[in-house]
């Protein structure tokens, strides 16, 4: 993959991929001298390295470790005409839009041509993994549901997009060769338009059309195929008027989309809609999943790191009966590795890093397998850079940020996901997704990270429970607008129960504040109990639906529904007046937590 085309499939892409890991040291050294080779006379290199160089031991010696403020100069003066030579040996082809809900603003990242192939080569690895645990998934379809955003264009013209808009665009997703291992119940036509409620409206549509040959469902996120149960809650009745006579809503004006389901709705087919209408017409839509998909074997999506609170939702709606799947690892800067346990636990999903992907290097952070978060300045990222461990040095247990370089012209950018260390598969270390850096909420002296939040929210939505309600989604932020400031958590409940007199709803959400309070760190629980310099937690319940409204403002504002990913920490002022003007109630932790000295 160091510049030569490669398109394995099947078993080919197996027996590569064991040849990747017994030798990942190899691969690497090989990956980071072609980078040298390629990109050595451009003038980012030779701002830190003799002109020309590909010495690695120069590379690692001289050049910084960084973040984007650093590189941003560099991208825009390509974005605005100059040549691509001040970062990268090869054309940059396209900038690829970060999805900029994780933490900040959306990021513009060099892409060249070949990386379409790198991110295929791994694509192809992903069905031969899961085809080792789950036989006979080319006897059916797969109803995938893929979205694009609407392109933009630099001021050179160069395409700015997001990176899947990029690949189902290219000729490796459009002009893919018939196999039945990815029989798509979706047209292209559908995936490929950019009005997402009519792409969603036809991804679900062919969905159902093809229910009985469906064997796996999914989308990239949890988040997007939640969003599709929700469209379908809504639409389901005109879909299945669509399903009964042979004719395609006229809400649908894309004539790409409005020509592919023509093809599919072919001829009435009224014992179809009524055996739909019976399922979504049910009082409850628990299992709602296996009953209109009966032949489906699992649901694939991303349900690591803020995924993760997803997963009651996806068991709620398969009645916990299909496997969650998350596939891979990978970024708008570079695509990283493969789970090669797809069946495992959600909580033990690892991933196996490819050494042909880019070149990885890791951040330590903390000691002793000792997760030590840290708070960074982006005006003032400078990390020692013999700091840095290779991929082949990391040690098991212990947590790391990652650390990429790579051909289309980043070099040791801290690309801000916090890893641990779980395993090795023959030479290459897998690792545990843990968090963003930096998404954390911080008052005085306390600054808590996603991971503390995410386990402390779990552990409080249990008492919710017993009341038959179920915690939709969450975010946060620190409010300091009064003294002593405190953190803010906006829940939105499905189905929230009354109040009775053997029930009172406040206080089982009071009762949630101090759950998820007792469950933070120590440093938080002083603060509260002893310093009394952070005041007591919040949580503002919001109306349902308010969420969907957070990722629209975030699509509208031009994010993308495939990378969208609910921030952690509110940081936009306009998502946080959309919060909180669907509040229903607020509720305050009655106690201090516990804490000893």
């Amino acid at each position: 993959m160091d510049g030569k085309k490669l398109e394995y499939k099947g078993e080919e892409a197996l027996t590569e991929l064991e040849k990747l890991t017994m030798k990942p040291g190899e691969v690497q050294e090989r990956i980071l001298r072609g980078i040298l080779e390629r990109n050595g006379e451009t003038e980012y290199l030779n701002k830190y390295m003799t002109k020309g160089s590909k010495d690695v031991g120069e590379f690692k010696r001289c050049v910084p470790v960084i973040m984007y403020n650093r590189i941003r100069p560099y991208i825009q003066r390509i974005a605005n005409g100059e040549d691509s030579s001040l970062i990268t040996g090869h054309p940059i082809t396209e900038m690829l839009c970060s999805s900029g809900t994780s933490a900040g603003e959306p990021k513009l990242m060099p892409s060249i041509a070949e990386d379409l192939d790198r991110r295929t080569f791994l694509y192809n690895l992903i069905m031969p993994i899961i085809n080792q645990y789950v036989p006979g998934l080319d006897e059916g379809k797969a109803m995938y549901l893929y979205f694009v955003k609407a392109e933009m264009s630099t001021p050179s013209g160069l395409p700015a997009r997001a990176v899947l808009t990029s690949y189902y665009k290219s000729k490796h997703f459009r002009c893919r060769s018939p196999d039945p291992y990815n029989n798509f119940t979706s047209p292209n036509q559908a995936i490929l338009c950019i009005d997402s409620n009519q792409s969603m409206y036809c991804q679900l549509l062919a969905g159902l059309i093809h229910r009985h040959q469906v064997l796996r469902l999914g989308a990239v996120f949890a988040s997007a195929f939640l969003r599709a149960i929700s469209f379908l809650e809504c639409n389901w009745a005109n879909m299945c008027n669509d399903i009964r006579t042979g004719h395609l809503d006229t809400t649908i004006t894309d004539p790409a989309c409005r020509s592919a389901m023509s093809a599919l709705l072919l001829s009435p087919n009224p014992h179809l809609a009524s055996e739909i209408e019976r399922i979504c017409g049910r009082p409850s839509w628990k299992g709602i999943v296996c009953h209109l998909w009966p032949r489906a074997k699992y649901i694939e999506a991303v349900v690591t790191g803020s995924m993760a609170q997803y997963i009651p939702s996806l068991e709620y709606y398969s009645d916990a009966k299909l496997p969650l799947v998350c596939p891979m690892y990978a970024s708008s800067e570079c695509y990283f590795g493969v789970n090669l346990k797809p069946l495992c636990d959600p909580a033990d999903v690892a991933f196996t890093l490819l050494p042909n992907m880019g070149y990885f290097e890791f951040l330590p952070l903390g000691d002793n397998g000792k997760f030590t978060p840290m708070e960074v300045d982006e005006e003032d990222d400078q990390v020692p850079k013999d700091k840095l461990v290779d991929l082949v040095d990391v040690r098991l247990g212990c947590y790391y940020e990652l650390v990429v370089t790579t051909f289309a012209g980043l070099y040791r950018y801290r690309i801000g996901d916090v890893l641990q260390v779980t395993g090795f598969h023959n030479k290459a270390p897998q690792f545990r997704f843990i968090c963003r850096r930096n998404v954390v909420l911080s008052i005085d002296t306390d600054k808590t990270n996603e991971e503390d939040l995410h386990r402390s929210i779990t552990k409080a939505k249990k008492l919710l429970e017993p009341h038959n309600a179920l915690l939709v989604e969450y975010t946060s932020y620190a409010d300091a607008s009064s003294l002593p400031g405190h953190y803010v958590i906006f829940w939105e409940i499905k189905a929230p129960f009354a109040s009775t007199p053997d029930n009172d709803y406040a206080t089982v959400l009071q009762e949630c504040c101090v759950a998820v309070e007792e469950e933070l760190d120590y440093i938080y629980r002083r603060c509260r109990a002893h310093d009394k310099s952070v005041g007591p937690l919040e949580i503002r319940v919001v109306k349902p639906g308010t969420f969907h409204g957070l990722m629209d403002l975030c699509v509208d504002q031009g994010g993308s529904i495939n990378q969208y990913k609910t921030p952690r920490c509110i940081k936009s002022d306009a998502a946080l007046e959309l919060l909180n003007s669907n509040v229903e109630g607020c509720f305050f932790s009655p106690r201090d937590p516990a804490w000893k000295p």
